[in-house]
């Protein structure tokens, strides 16, 4: 069996009165089961360099991908400019996710419904390394 495991810590001594320390981890399992997820499409890195919409992660391109299935997306802004980010969102609903500024990277539960390609819109033209991979299975 497959275990892929995801582990955040947020740590700070000075966001308020007192330290803040946050560890969290989760194993990445199929829909309903404790069985690892064993799929991804692997680690991808593309160059943008357009503030054009554009499709990041198509679902039809996703080879034995099902929607509605248990999915996790990982996405990474591997710039390092701090006013310049990407705009993250769900195509066919028009929903933003959020942004990602240089070093921020996301990761995310995905339904991948057929017109839930995940999208990205640049700030600008600076042309910018985005990283990302999905997990399914």
């Amino acid at each position: 069996m497959a275990t892929t495991t995801a582990t955040i810590t947020l740590a700070s001594a000075d966001i308020a009165d007192n330290a803040l320390s946050i560890s969290n981890t989760m194993t990445l399992t199929t829909a309903g089961t404790t069985t690892g997820i064993t799929e991804t499409t692997g680690l991808a890195r593309v160059k943008m360099a357009s503030t054009t919409l554009t499709d990041l992660i198509t679902v039809a391109n996703i080879n034995g991908f099902t929607a509605a299935s248990s999915a996790k997306v990982y996405i990474k802004n591997t710039g390092t400019a701090t006013d310049k980010y990407a705009i993250i969102g769900l195509a066919g609903s028009a929903v933003t996710i959020g942004r990602l500024y240089g070093g921020d990277w996301m990761l995310f539960p995905w339904d991948g419904n057929s017109d839930e390609d995940i999208t990205i819109d640049m700030s600008d033209a600076t042309e910018t390394i985005i990283e990302y991979m999905v997990f399914f299975e």
